[in-house]
């Protein structure tokens, strides 16, 4: 026997497809078929419920979306703009820079010249006043040997303890001689070469060297009266007194250098040491200025 649920599906599957000529014969009741309506009905209802809250719902998150994604995008075109503003401050800053850092760069240029020049300018000033303090001196000094001479020296010779000393680098720098042909022109004004005998006449005739000449090397020095001629390593002056003042040799001198010997002395200045300003040099070969030396009239 075909149980009541079996006929009740079956008539279900009928209506549903579209089968309605057994409903008469079937004897599916009107009833079930009205209930089947219903549910269908109700179906239809929530289905339709359920997608008009999906499409708000739907709505409601795209207008969400649009809304986050404009506020987005202006608050980037605010920035983009700000970061252009921002941009063209900068290259104005940065020309205005290159601007200063040029007219800065101009400006050391023409500083580094003045410089340059005051630097040379400088330089001749101090040579000029150096020739202005040594003209002084030298003048001062004739001046006081002029008036102390009175007479008792020859004219361009200076006066100091009876005697009267002539130094050839006052009438030229250039003239100069041996060993020999200074000796020869002193005896010919009637004098010889000086012999320093003493600490004061030692440094009488090194401030004049000083005050005449200025320090130089040895070249620059002046022959005198003291030689080793006749007997190596024993120094005589030209009056036949032994030399006994060791100390007024500059170090390392005498060392008699190269193989013909350095046999005759001459004297300088050294603002190292005014007082050992001796050097032994070749008679015949070197030639420098010379000072003579002649009691006074």
């Amino acid at each position: 026997m075909e149980s009541p649920q079996r006929r009740t599906n079956n008539h279900v599957g009928e209506l549903l497809s579209g089968d309605y000529s057994k409903f008469a014969a079937g004897g599916f009741t009107w009833p079930n078929t009205r209930l089947v309506i219903l549910c269908l009905a109700l179906l239809n209802a929530v289905l339709l419920i359920v997608a008009v809250v999906i499409g708000i719902n739907c709505a409601k998150v795209k207008e969400s979306s649009y809304q986050v994604s404009h506020s987005a995008a202006t608050q980037l075109i605010s920035e983009l703009s700000d970061l252009r503003s921002n941009h063209s401050d900068m290259l104005e800053a940065t020309e205005d820079v290159k601007a200063e850092l040029r007219s800065a760069s101009k400006n050391y240029a023409q500083l580094q010249v003045t410089t340059e020049q005051l630097t040379a300018a400088n330089k001749d000033y101090r040579r000029h006043v150096e020739t202005l303090r040594l003209e002084k001196t030298s003048l001062q000094f004739n001046l006081s040997a002029l008036e102390g001479t009175c007479g008792r020296c020859l004219p361009s010779w200076t006066f100091r303890n009876s005697s009267c000393y002539y130094f050839s680098c006052l009438q030229s720098t250039t003239a100069k001689k041996n060993w020999h042909d200074s000796r020869e022109d002193c005896i010919s004004r009637g004098a010889d070469l000086v012999v320093i005998d003493n600490q004061k006449e030692q440094e009488y005739v090194t401030n004049c060297i000083r005050s005449y000449y200025g320090q130089g090397s040895w070249v620059r020095g002046s022959w005198i009266g003291l030689t080793d001629i006749v007997t190596e390593g024993t120094w005589i002056w030209i009056n036949n007194v032994t030399e006994v003042e060791k100390r007024y040799w500059r170090d390392g001198e005498p060392n008699n250098h190269g193989p013909e010997g350095e046999n005759c002395c001459s004297i300088g200045y050294a603002s190292t040491n005014p007082w050992k300003t001796w050097v032994d040099a070749k008679c015949e070969e070197h030639k420098l200025n010379w000072i003579c030396e002649m009691p006074s009239g």
